[in-house]
């Protein structure tokens, strides 16, 4: 994989936070700039996980671990996509 440096405006409070050096917190931190691409459909997981290096069911891992859903679907929505998806397969047959 191939970095390259971005220049960002961060309060300067934060300064220690991005700048402190550790793989994990890195990874977690780049997830997380990724996040909102993902959630407005600009990106999928797996392409997230291909830019990160990492495998699509790791990324979801990650961000199960600090509670970004993988599904963001409340009760109504998910019983319309079973129901669907039960449409579909009967249509199958």
């Amino acid at each position: 994989m191939t970095y390259t440096d971005v220049k960002i405006s961060v309060p300067r409070e934060m300064k220690t936070y991005v700048t402190y050096y550790n793989k994990d917190m890195e990874l977690e931190r780049n997830a997380l700039i990724l996040y909102p691409y993902i959630k407005n459909l600009t990106i999928s997981h797996g392409k997230a996980a291909e830019i990160l290096g990492i495998h699509k069911t790791d990324l979801i891992e990650l961000y199960e671990k600090i509670g970004l859903p993988y599904l963001d679907l409340d009760m109504e929505e998910v019983e319309e996509e079973v129901s669907n998806y039960q449409k579909l397969k009967g249509a199958g047959k």
